[in-house]
C-alpha cells in the first residue's frame, strides 16, 4: 500500500476519487485538515500545467506521491472558456451558483445546443518522476439547474447520451463516466505499472 496525497480541499472532488481508486493499492490523504499555510498558485495555461504545479507543490511541502489534478469546463460557443478559469469564472472566491449564473448569462445570446466537454488532467510525482493521464466528457450545457448531486457545472451539464444532467444521475454512475474517472482510472493504471517496475 502506498500513501498519495491528492492535492485538494474540494472534498466533492476527494469522495469521487477515492471512489474510483477504492480496491487499488492506492492509501488516498487529502489537503483537507493538514497545512493550512500551503497556498498553491495554479499560473499554468493549460490543466495540465496547473495539475503539475499542485503534484510539485504538494510533493515538495510533505516529501510524499502526490497527485494534482485540474478540471474545468470547455463550452464551444465560448471558445473554450471557462477552461482553467471554471473554479473562479465568476471572481476568486466565487460560489459555484455565481459561476453557473456567469455562464448561462454568456450563454443567452447564443442558439442551443450549447456543447461542451468536461476535462480532467490527473499528474503524479513522486519527486522523481511524472505521470500524466487526461480524461474528458462531452456533452451539452442547459438554461437552467437541475439536480442536488455533485458540485462545479454538474447541474448545468448533460452528458452525451443521457438526458439527466451530473448533477442527477449520483455518483456511482457518475465516476464511471466522469472526465475524472477516465483520467484518474488511467493515472490509477499508470501509478501500479510504475510501482511494480520499482
Amino acid at each position: 500500500m502506498i500513501n498519495v496525497i491528492f492535492a485538494s480541499k474540494n472534498s466533492g472532488k476527494i469522495k469521487e476519487v477515492k471512489e474510483i481508486l477504492n480496491g487499488s493499492n492506492i492509501k488516498l490523504l487529502s489537503l483537507l485538515g493538514m497545512d493550512d499555510s500551503l497556498k498553491i498558485i495554479e499560473s499554468g495555461n493549460t490543466f495540465e500545467e496547473n495539475a503539475r504545479i499542485k503534484a510539485v507543490e504538494v510533493y515538495n511541502a510533505f516529501r510524499i506521491p502526490a497527485i494534482g489534478d485540474d478540471s474545468g469546463l470547455s463550452v464551444d460557443q465560448l471558445d473554450g472558456r471557462p477552461g482553467v478559469y471554471s473554479a473562479r469564472y465568476a471572481g476568486e472566491n466565487a460560489s459555484d451558483e455565481e459561476n453557473n449564473e456567469k455562464l448561462l448569462m454568456e450563454l443567452q445570446n447564443f442558439p442551443e445546443p450549447h456543447s461542451a466537454k468536461f476535462i480532467c488532467s490527473a499528474v503524479y510525482y513522486d519527486g522523481k518522476k511524472f505521470l500524466n493521464a487526461y480524461g474528458e466528457l462531452k456533452g451539452r450545457i442547459i438554461n437552467s439547474p437541475h439536480g442536488e448531486n455533485g458540485f462545479g457545472y454538474d447541474p448545468l451539464f448533460i452528458p452525451e447520451g443521457y438526458s439527466k444532467t451530473t448533477a442527477e444521475i449520483g455518483l456511482i454512475e457518475k465516476n464511471k463516466i466522469s472526465h475524472r474517472s477516465i483520467a484518474f482510472n488511467k493515472l490509477k493504471d499508470l501509478i501500479k505499472k510504475s510501482l511494480e517496475r520499482s
